[in-house]
């Protein structure tokens, strides 16, 4: 299987999966300005939606959305427990935190990317962002992971999107549980090992 990936973008999730599942995926960078992959595709003719990430399974049929990609590459890997059984309700938690992090949180950066956006859109992105954070920042009380001390995939999900405080050097340090999770997750030697292949691990250390 081929991941499309741009390096840091919600991309990095499906990385992380994939490293913590040990797939051997085959990984194509995507341009996404040009829409253009290292390999030289017109990335729009492989993803119409214009983003990533995109998988391309070996029958040649893609998955797209970064919710479905994740959940279907820790399948081919049960036995590492990156999602709960079918049709458990653990199961159908990890969906509940997935949906709430794309959008709740990876959508609320949206404001972020965009330079067109106002002073005035972004201070109320960061405000709304702020009170996602303290959400989850109460959750991971006396917890380890989103679902106690088991990683799954809407750690790496979490995990990525919640880089993005970086990027943007929104202060996260109020949120002491949160900043701990944060480093928890990209101290696992499978992370770190995807952080890296992006070129990452600075920004994950800072």
């Amino acid at each position: 299987m081929k991941l499309y990936y741009t390096p840091g973008s919600s991309s990095l999730a499906s990385r992380i999966v994939a490293c913590e599942a040990g797939l051997d995926l085959v990984y194509d960078k995507v341009d996404l300005k040009n829409r253009t992959t290292a390999s030289g595709r017109d990335f729009s003719k492989i993803n119409p939606k214009g983003y990533v990430p995109a998988l391309a399974l070996n029958d040649g049929q893609v998955l797209t959305e970064t919710s479905v990609v994740i959940q279907f590459l820790a399948d081919q890997a049960p036995q590492t427990r990156l999602v709960p059984e079918l049709g458990s309700l653990e199961r159908y938690r990890v969906q509940e935190w997935i949906g709430f992090i794309s959008t709740e949180l990876h959508k609320g950066f949206a404001p972020l990317w965009k330079p067109t956006s106002t002073e005035a859109a972004r201070q109320m992105a960061i405000e709304q962002l702020h009170r996602r954070f303290g959400y989850v920042d109460r959750h991971l009380e006396g917890r380890s992971y989103l679902m106690g001390e088991l990683f799954t995939v809407a750690d790496a999900y979490g995990y990525a999107v919640l880089n993005w405080t970086s990027f943007h050097k929104i202060d996260v340090s109020p949120y002491s549980r949160l900043l701990a999770y944060m480093r928890r997750v990209a101290g696992r030697p499978r992370v770190r090992q995807a952080l890296e292949a992006e070129g990452l691990l600075r920004l994950a250390a800072a």
